[in-house]
C-alpha cells in the first residue's frame, strides 16, 4: 500500500514538473508577422499570394486566387495531392485571415495515392513509406 502511494506521488510530481514550464509561459499576443498582415489590403494579399504561387513548384497548376475581406479563395485542379495543402499554407503566410480551398484533386492522383498507401501497408512500412512514395 505504501509503495502504491509513493508511486502515485512520484507520478503526480513528474506530471507537475512537465506541465509547469508550459503553464508558466505567458501568451505574447500576435506575432509581428500576424500584426503586419492584419493591416494589409486584399489586393496586397492577393498579389503576394500569386507571387508565391509563381515562385513555387505549384506554378504549373495555375491556381486562381481571389481575396475578399481577408479571406482567400483558391480554385483550380492539380495532379499532386500535396499541392492543395501547399496552396492553403501559402495563402495563410501571405496574410489571409482564412482560406477557402476549392482545388480539385484529379482521380489519377487519388488512385496513385491509394495504391501507394496499400503497397506500403502490405510491405509493413506503414504510412511513412506511403507519404514518401506519393511525393
Amino acid at each position: 500500500m505504501k509503495i502504491i502511494r509513493v508511486c502515485i506521488f512520484l507520478m503526480a510530481v513528474g506530471c507537475a514538473s512537465f506541465a509547469a514550464p508550459a503553464m508558466s509561459k505567458t501568451a505574447k499576443g500576435p506575432s509581428k508577422t500576424a500584426a503586419a498582415n492584419a493591416n494589409r489590403s486584399d489586393t496586397a494579399i492577393e498579389q503576394d499570394l500569386k507571387a508565391r504561387f509563381a515562385r513555387s513548384k505549384i506554378a504549373s497548376d495555375k491556381f486562381q486566387a481571389h481575396v475578399q475581406n481577408g479571406v482567400a479563395t483558391i480554385e483550380g485542379k492539380t495532379e499532386v495531392i500535396q499541392h492543395k495543402g501547399a496552396a492553403t499554407r501559402m495563402a495563410k503566410s501571405a496574410g489571409a485571415s482564412s482560406v477557402v480551398n476549392k482545388v480539385v484533386i484529379s482521380d489519377a492522383a487519388r488512385s496513385k495515392a491509394t495504391a501507394n498507401l496499400a503497397k506500403a501497408k502490405s510491405d509493413g512500412g506503414g504510412v511513412k513509406k506511403a507519404i514518401v512514395a506519393t511525393q
